[in-house]
């Protein structure tokens, strides 16, 4: 662990001296957050450019929504959004993750210069994941997941969410490290928004010590999703659009930097970058 933050390193990726901010380009038409506004892969790259300008340490690439209901794509074409992106942003020595549940996404990715796979199936969705990774020795998110979300938010009962999302991502991690990934290139994520309800959320988050606990870096990506709606709106109001959640997502960022998360993956950079020093200055000043 790092000496200065207690944080575990990533093997094969930077060490930072503090939560890390991880910068999210979503090559789609149909993201919840931003669809189509970074489509066209010059200005995917660009805009991965004016993250990392922002403060981001990392740019996470992703071609395939993952929103509850959307419809996947077809592995041809998310190879053709994502891949170009990734060797862009590469080129510019940027550290780029791919966001994909796939495992030929991943393997071009990768060999276009990504340095990180970001699955958040955790390796259900494709078997022939976990393979392609450990045979490149890269990082792994392994993330909490029930299932594809076609259809809504399935699988969203839980009697201890805490405890069911530790256990399952612990179970996950062991198939992950019995599949060939070595246990210092695991990170877990606890999968927020994905068949978990507001309430299940800010439970989670509440309680990331017992995420902590399963010995593996920790990745919060609470970026404008529907919980932080909810608690913006109040019981009787309307959540505000994706877009208006920034502030709130920059305040989930500092609870998760001074919680000791690894690094939190976010739309808007600035702000988390901000909220992430001052989270480390104040672990300084202890």
């Amino acid at each position: 662990m790092s000496k200065q933050t207690g944080r575990r390193p990533v093997a094969g990726l930077t060490v930072w001296d503090r939560c890390a901010v991880m910068g999210v380009v979503n090559v789609t038409p149909d993201s919840f957050s931003d669809g189509g506004r970074w489509f066209d892969t010059t200005a995917a790259v660009k805009h991965g450019l004016d993250l990392v300008a922002e403060g981001a340490d990392l740019v996470d690439v992703g071609g395939e929504s993952t929103r509850p209901g959307a419809t996947r794509v077809d592995e041809a074409e998310e190879l053709r959004r994502v891949v170009p992106v990734v060797r862009g942003l590469a080129s510019e020595g940027v550290t780029v993750s791919v966001d994909t549940m796939r495992a030929e996404v991943a393997r071009q990715a990768l060999a276009a210069g990504a340095v990180l796979v970001n699955d958040v199936s955790g390796g259900l969705a494709d078997p022939r994941m976990i393979p392609v990774v450990a045979d490149t020795d890269a990082p792994f998110v392994v993330m909490h997941w029930r299932g594809l979300l076609e259809g809504g938010n399935v699988h969203g009962v839980y009697e201890d969410v805490v405890t069911e999302v530790a256990d399952e991502l612990h179970a996950r991690v062991e198939a992950v490290l019995a599949g060939g990934i070595a246990s210092e290139r695991i990170v877990v994520d606890p999968g927020l928004g994905f068949s978990k309800d507001a309430q299940h959320d800010l439970t989670l988050l509440a309680h990331l010590d017992r995420l902590l606990a399963l010995g593996h870096p920790l990745l919060v990506a609470a970026s404008r999703k529907r919980f932080l709606g909810r608690v913006l709106a109040g019981p009787e109001g309307a959540p505000p659009p994706a877009r208006e959640r920034d502030a709130a997502t920059a305040a989930v960022s500092a609870l998760a930097a001074r919680a000791g998360a690894w690094a939190v993956r976010v739309h808007e950079v600035r702000a988390t970058a901000d909220a992430v020093r001052v989270a480390r200055a104040v672990e300084g000043a202890r």
